[in-house]
C-alpha cells in the first residue's frame, strides 16, 4: 500500500514538470517560427541565433562568414564585424574579413563609413595571432579598400605587411582591381610599389591583359611596355595584338 501511494506521489508531482517541459518545448518552438517570411531583420537575428546553436566549429564559423556578408550588405556592418570574434578558425577570420569589406566596398555607404569599416577590420584583424591567416586578411582589406577606389588606404595597408612576399602580392592584387575599373594611374602606382622584379612583371602583364580584354589598348600597351623581361613583355604584345587582329585565337595567346 505504501508502495502505490509513493508512485501515485510521484507521478502527481512529475505532471506539472512534465507540463512545464513541454510549454518550454513549444515555447522554443514558436520563437523560431515567429518570423514572416520577408521580415529581413527578424530573419537574419533568426539566424544568428541558430548559427550559435551549430555544434560542428567548421559549419559554425561558415555560416557566421556568410550571415557577416549580408549584415554588411544591409547596412549593418556593427554587427557583422562582431561575428569575427565568434568565429574560432583563423583562416575564415580572415575570409569574414574578406566578405565584410568587398561587401562594404560594393554596397552605397558614405566614403566616411566605409572608411570606419576598413579601420574596424583592421583592428579585428590584429587579432589574429597565426601569421599567414594574419597577411591574408590585410591583403583582403587592402583589396576591398582597392575596390572602393580607397587607393591611399589600400597603398598603406599592404605596406605594413611584414612578409615581402606576401606584400608584393597585395599590391599586385590591388593594382588588378584598380585596372579591372580602367584607372591605369592607379594600378600602375601600386605595381610600382613592389619590390621584386619577378613580381613587378608578372602584375604589369596581368595588368595588360585586364586593359586588353576590356579593349583598353593603349592602357595595355602601356603595361607592357613597362614590363623588363623581354619575354613576358612580348608575350603581352602578343596578347595585345592578338585581342585586336584575331580575338578567336586569344585563349590560347599569352597565357602560359
Amino acid at each position: 500500500m505504501r508502495l502505490i501511494i509513493i508512485i501515485a506521489c510521484l507521478i502527481f508531482f512529475a505532471a506539472p514538470l512534465t507540463v512545464r517541459a513541454q510549454d518550454a518545448t513549444q515555447s522554443a518552438a514558436s520563437q523560431k517560427v515567429d518570423c514572416v517570411s520577408d521580415d529581413i531583420a527578424c530573419l537574419l537575428l533568426l539566424l544568428k541565433d541558430t548559427t550559435a546553436d551549430i555544434e560542428e566549429v567548421r559549419w559554425k564559423d561558415q555560416t557566421y562568414r556568410e550571415l557577416a556578408k549580408l549584415l554588411t550588405k544591409k547596412h549593418e556592418s556593427e554587427e557583422a564585424i562582431k561575428l569575427i570574434s565568434l568565429i574560432e578558425n583563423p583562416d575564415t577570420k580572415a575570409m569574414t574579413i574578406r566578405g565584410i569589406g568587398m561587401a562594404a566596398a560594393e554596397s552605397d555607404y558614405d566614403p566616411d563609413t566605409r572608411e570606419t569599416i576598413f579601420i574596424m577590420l583592421r583592428d579585428e584583424a590584429e587579432d589574429i595571432e597565426h601569421e599567414p591567416s594574419y597577411a591574408i586578411a590585410l591583403t583582403y582589406i587592402a583589396m576591398a579598400q582597392a575596390f572602393a577606389g580607397d587607393d591611399e588606404g589600400a597603398m598603406d595597408t599592404a605596406s605594413d605587411m611584414e612578409n615581402d612576399a606576401l606584400r608584393n602580392k597585395a599590391y599586385g592584387e590591388s593594382a588588378e582591381i584598380q585596372a579591372e575599373r580602367g584607372d591605369i594611374d592607379a594600378a600602375m602606382a601600386s605595381i610600382a610599389a613592389i619590390d621584386s622584379d619577378a613580381f613587378r612583371n608578372k602584375a604589369y602583364r596581368i595588368v595588360s591583359k585586364i586593359f586588353a580584354d576590356r579593349d583598353q589598348f593603349d592602357n595595355a600597351l602601356a603595361s607592357a611596355m613597362a614590363i623588363e623581361n623581354s619575354y613576358q613583355r612580348s608575350q603581352s604584345l602578343l596578347y595585345l595584338l592578338a585581342r585586336q587582329i584575331s580575338p578567336e585565337e586569344v585563349t590560347v595567346v599569352g597565357n602560359d
